[in-house]
């Protein structure tokens, strides 16, 4: 493998102008800056990121902490991520781990410092990640994919507040009286919010709030839940907390003889890619998770100049209307 010296004989300059093009100085004359350009080419010479943070104190590393089962939302946040961070120069170290308790932090913490990251990422599926991780000084700057807008954080999100008031106001505006809220986990922080937009939507057109039911996130539980609610009457409309257990239901349903959206209308979250191929493709609340990628790195970028982000950067997701919503029989 070529190193800088390598390329400094081809070039026939010194290593001090190779790394002088290599960071972009302008101080090397044109004419040089083509001829080691292209020996860098010829040699397919790749310069070492530790060799240049000694010389620039910049890695251009940022770590990544991922925490949860490896569901849709988190999973695509982190491509978002990954994919911003590339386009802005940047490389990404990966920490994932399944539980988000304080050592297992420290660890995932440790690992990444150790690689002289400039800042650290976390994408945080529960309160438990945020507790542990607020409790751990980093020396670094760090930025939270989180959604529940805690004080003292960098925090970037997609508005799941406002995700679940669009999928309550789609049904109500249909005529639906009784909307049930088939939700996520307690710990989860998105399931939290999610709720409380239906909750405030509901409250907000005087409709009645009964009791949410609760899932594990998995089409399993929505198949679960379902078989209960086919038998169940009074309610013509439910808003389940994410499309996988929305299918579950469906599922439930269609084996029950329940037809939607003839009978009982179905709204989800996320608009993973195989919801428009649902029977019924199913309207469901989009989450762009480039654009959240992109507002991570953004954010990042600001807190690196040693700028304060005071308040929480949110985008607005959207609602995609499909066939599995109608008005009320």
């Amino acid at each position: 493998m070529a190193n800088i010296t390598d390329v400094a004989r081809l070039a026939g300059v010194s290593h001090q102008t190779v790394s002088r093009v290599l960071n972009n100085q302008d101080t090397v004359r044109p004419v040089t800056r083509e001829r080691v350009q292209a020996a860098i080419a010829e040699l397919n010479y790749r310069p070492s990121l530790v060799a240049r943070a000694l010389v620039t104190r910049r890695t251009r590393t940022v770590g990544l902490i991922s925490t949860g089962n490896p569901l849709y939302g988190p999973s695509s946040t982190a491509l978002g991520f990954n994919e911003a961070a590339r386009q802005a120069g940047y490389q990404v170290t990966i920490a994932s781990m399944a539980t988000a308790d304080r050592a297992s932090m420290l660890d995932a913490v440790d690992v990444l410092l150790r690689q002289h990251v400039e800042a650290v990422v976390l994408i945080a599926a529960d309160y438990e990640a945020i507790e542990a991780i607020q409790g751990i000084s980093l020396g670094v700057p760090l930025v939270t994919a989180e959604s529940s807008g805690r004080p003292g954080l960098h925090s970037v999100s997609i508005d799941q507040f406002r995700g679940a008031e669009l999928a309550t106001a789609h049904l109500a505006d249909l005529g639906h009286r009784d909307i049930l809220h088939l939700a996520g986990p307690a710990e989860s922080m998105d399931a939290a919010e999610r709720t409380r937009g239906w909750r405030s939507e509901l409250e907000r057109r005087g409709l009645a709030v009964r009791e949410p039911l609760v899932g594990d996130w998995s089409p399993e539980s929505g198949y679960e839940i379902g078989v209960g609610l086919a038998r169940e009457n009074g309610f013509s409309a439910i808003f389940s907390a994410n499309d996988q257990m929305a299918l579950g239901l469906l599922h439930a349903l269609s084996n029950a003889g329940v037809r939607v959206p003839q009978d009982l209308s179905i709204v989800g979250f996320d608009d993973i890619p195989e919801a428009a191929h649902f029977i019924p493709p199913l309207t469901t609340i989009r989450q762009d998770f480039a654009e959240l990628g992109r507002d991570i790195m953004a954010t990042l970028l600001v807190v690196l100049d040693g700028i304060d982000v005071a308040e929480p950067v949110q985008t607005e997701p959207r609602l995609i209307m499909r066939a599995s919503t109608g008005a009320p029989a």
